[in-house]
């Protein structure tokens, strides 16, 4: 039977005037995978980082593992993995050094070596962080993320700059992860990694939840707020999306010129 991993009741956080999430409610299972999905500014990363114990919630809950985070950061961090959207490491820094680095941190770490290979790294394990590609930044930084053969693993805009053979594979990769137990946190902005990959997925916009459940739930989320003639129920999860989120202007020549 699948154990709550991650539970988040009634979630804010306030930077200053500004509130950046309110009232946020869901939680993850062990095995499942839960896609944070929205605009820019709709509060993912800010959520997120109140799981990782990153930041201190100004109201409501968060448990991971039965804990608070903030307060036992150190606890939760033996079983968690994290793959930041920006991380930097030192740029001398050779790729094999800094893996090795990473499974000091752990008691029983994952073999470095083969998720090297796995990944299209090994190539590179004697190049300077510096002389990477942002794909093999990308790719080295999940890497680091799996060292500790995590019980729940945070993952913030997971294939941003890889190319879309590389993500494929990814796509498989976390699906034999989630497979093996592990719970599986995604913000992502591309919708096809989102359908081919969660179970449930949580929608913010402006910092608030409009939406949390299954795909086939989602489906019935967005048939209620369209008009039905423009509704299919073959479209995509992406398509679906772009119904209901808030539009944006692009530019015009005038602004240009």
């Amino acid at each position: 039977m699948s154990q709550e991993i991650v539970q988040v009741k009634n979630l804010n956080l306030a930077y200053k005037n500004l509130h950046a999430v309110q009232n946020v409610s869901f939680s993850v299972k062990s095995g499942e995978i839960v896609a944070v999905i929205g605009q820019n500014g709709s509060g993912k990363t800010s959520s997120v980082e109140c799981i990782e114990g990153l930041r201190k919630p100004s109201g409501g809950s968060v448990s991971v593992f039965g804990k608070d985070p903030w307060t036992c950061r150190s606890e939760v961090y033996k079983e968690m993995g994290i793959q930041l959207q920006e991380a930097e490491y030192p740029s001398k820094i050779r790729v094999e050094e800094l893996c090795r680095l990473f499974a000091s941190f752990y008691e029983r770490p994952a073999d470095w070596n083969l998720l090297l290979t796995q990944m299209g790294l090994d190539e590179k394990r004697k190049r300077p962080i510096c002389k990477l590609s942002g794909g093999e930044k990308q790719r080295l930084s999940i890497i680091l993320s799996l060292m500790g053969r995590p019980k729940l693993l945070v993952l913030d805009e997971l294939t941003t700059g890889l190319d879309p053979e590389v993500r494929q594979n990814m796509w498989v990769s976390f699906e034999n992860i989630r497979k093996g137990g592990t719970a599986i946190i995604m913000v992502s902005h591309y919708l096809d990694e989102v359908e081919a990959l969660a179970d449930r997925i949580l929608y913010l916009e402006k910092g608030k939840q409009l939406f949390f459940g299954t795909q086939k739930e989602f489906r019935e989320y967005v048939k209620n707020r369209v008009p039905q003639e423009s509704f299919s129920e073959n479209v995509s999860l992406e398509k679906l999306y772009l119904m209901i989120a808030p539009k944006t202007t692009g530019l015009t020549m005038e602004g240009i010129l």
